[in-house]
């Protein structure tokens, strides 16, 4: 059996990934996977090792949806035992087991911690010269919102734990802007030079604004670039997002997320307009160009219109 080459979407956390993500692979030729973060290591037990001694919530949700048909506790820990026998495993081999079970569908890859090095997206690319890279982007004023409002979140929970308080000071520093902007600065670069070396054709660069507040014409758009049903029916389908089996929680302690969790809570497609902030207005009257420095601040806003946003 072909099987075909995936839709890799490249986005910093909190930009509208897993919204976007899942609309496109509830597309009939498509399946929209949660977060697997298979890229992060050569072998599954790098993975491991990076999410200190267990797996991705997605990986285990995916594997437990494919080999059972539905997520329970019983069946991700099924999974998570299925992968601890598979730990000597390359992550190619074990990404290619993941894309045979869905095929013919094209699988659809979004795990934002793929674009926090180089090294991840090169062998992202390494593993799949072939594939579709989608370079999804959100204006850097929500998207700063959003990771502010998260970070503070995770905050205020890990504080409740007195064995955490490290980590929550770390997650406090995170919110400072230097730092905030820097990674979000340094994600959407390594995506840039990555999707610059491509051939023309095998990459696109679309605003998630956009496909929230057109998706018909968007969606539309992206389906003819991949060479997929455009069909009304096609289309139609993308707009319900909730029919997708990792569109809500995953069963807890293991497994809860793989997506974002506020998407999860209410997992549907609210077509509209999405007012959009000025980048250089909001910057200026935060009073971030004398907090960043000059250097930044220009390297950030020249960053910012490159993706779409003045």
């Amino acid at each position: 059996m072909r099987v075909p080459q995936p839709l890799i979407i490249l986005s910093p956390p909190r930009g509208f990934s897993s919204v976007v993500s899942t609309v496109i692979g509830q597309h009939p030729e498509l399946y929209g996977f949660p977060e697997l973060n298979i890229f992060l290591g050569d072998q599954m037990s790098d993975i491991k090792n990076y999410f200190r001694g267990t797996y991705p919530g997605g990986l285990l949700r995916t594997i437990a949806e494919l080999h059972a048909g539905e997520q329970t506790l019983a069946t991700v820990l099924d999974a998570y035992a299925w992968l601890e026998q598979r730990l000597d495993w390359p992550t190619k081999k074990m990404y290619d087991y993941i894309l045979y079970c869905i095929a013919p569908k094209i699988g659809v890859e979004k795990s934002p911690r793929t674009c926090t090095k180089p090294k991840h997206l090169q062998r992202t690319y390494a593993y799949y010269p072939k594939a579709y890279y989608l370079h999804l982007t959100r204006n850097p004023v929500a998207a700063r919102k959003s990771i502010r409002e998260f970070a503070e979140a995770m905050r205020r929970k890990r504080e409740k734990y007195s064995d955490a308080e490290a980590y929550a000071d770390k997650i406090a520093m995170f919110i400072h802007d230097p730092v905030l902007m820097m990674v979000w600065y340094r994600m959407h670069d390594n995506i840039l030079k990555l999707t610059a070396e491509l051939p023309v054709g095998q990459t696109m660069r679309i605003r998630g604004e956009d496909v929230l507040s057109e998706p018909e014409f968007y969606l539309t758009q992206l389906a003819a670039w991949m060479g997929i049903r455009t069909d009304a029916e096609a289309i139609e389908e993308m707009k319900h997002p909730e029919n997708s089996p990792y569109a809500c929680p995953g069963p807890a302690p293991l497994a809860p997320g793989g997506n974002d969790g506020k998407f999860m809570r209410d997992p549907y497609l609210r077509v509209g307009k999405i007012k959009e902030a000025s980048v250089h207005k909001e910057i200026e009257k935060a009073g971030l160009l004398k907090t960043w420095g000059e250097d930044f601040s220009k390297r950030f806003l020249r960053m910012s219109g490159t993706i779409g946003y003045y």
